[in-house]
């Protein structure tokens, strides 16, 4: 029994790494043939144009308060740990750096994964549940051209553009916080923030890592809900997928590139 049983794991293990396996092909095959030649004939312009207001737009709002929210904390706990050392009109440079190298880009493609890359997993599924995708394919029309490239293109383009804005308003709100309410001289707040922030160090590496995040989460996002099972329950299923698996996505993805751009290797 005790041999069958370790026997058992093993062709279970075995099974799960098979599966896995299948699925990272799947969706490497689903991504080339999304993305060769998709959305530049026909209509193509008008369906970008489209997705990028309902998966960027529409996501501005939260990104908005969420920064704003965010860069206000990041001030106050800075400015209380930084005056226990005589150095609160550090508070600026700290602010600056913590999103424009982290929390920026991280937190928007969290947020970006919960409210767009949920959407679009849903839509795809409910499309596909009601056979909206197999009408298309009948009729001549490639679905992955159609649907799914240009809610790919709109993804890569607007998430760095909500990570940028999401950086401006989180430095607003936390100048807001340590020069108007805790009395931190703004010139030196605006000045230590200039002095210590590089554009390519900072700035642009925190672009990077935005663009791979935009990259990673829309990818997951309409594979989930390209491949779900056609039923309410797989579409659920699918949507939770998309969630947890980008959020890891972007975390594991996150040390990597800092590793990589901030670490003395």
């Amino acid at each position: 029994m005790r041999k069958t049983s370790v026997l058992e794991r093993i062709r279970l293990f075995g099974r799960a790494g098979i599966d896995v396996v299948a699925t990272l092909g799947r969706s490497s095959l689903f991504l080339l043939h999304a993305l060769s030649d998709g959305g530049s004939r026909g209509n193509g312009f008008q369906l970008l144009i489209k997705q990028l207001y309902s998966v960027g737009v529409m996501s501005l709002a939260i990104i908005v308060v969420s920064g704003l929210f965010i860069g206000m904390v990041l001030s106050l706990q800075g400015f209380s740990i930084l005056a226990k050392y005589g150095s609160e009109q550090a508070v600026g440079q700290m602010v600056a750096l913590t999103l424009l190298r982290e929390l920026g880009p991280v937190v928007t493609a969290l947020l970006f994964a919960g409210r767009a890359g949920s959407a679009l997993t849903a839509e795809i599924g409910n499309m596909k549940s009601t056979e909206q995708l197999s009408s298309l394919a009948m009729i001549g029309v490639d679905p992955l051209k159609y649907i799914v490239a240009p809610r790919l293109w709109a993804g890569f383009i607007s998430m760095p553009l909500l990570a940028m804005i999401f950086n401006v308003v989180g430095i607003w709100g936390g100048a807001m916080v340590a020069v108007d309410w805790l009395g931190v001289y703004e010139g030196s707040f605006w000045a230590n923030m200039q002095s210590s922030v590089s554009f390519r160090e900072d700035v642009l590496n925190g672009v990077i890592k935005s663009v791979v995040f935009a990259f990673v989460v829309t990818w997951i996002a309409v594979f989930q809900g390209y491949d779900c099972e056609p039923t309410s329950e797989g579409i659920s299923r699918a949507t939770t997928k998309t969630v947890v698996y980008a959020s890891l996505a972007v975390l594991g993805l996150d040390f990597i590139l800092t590793a990589l751009m901030f670490g003395d290797f």
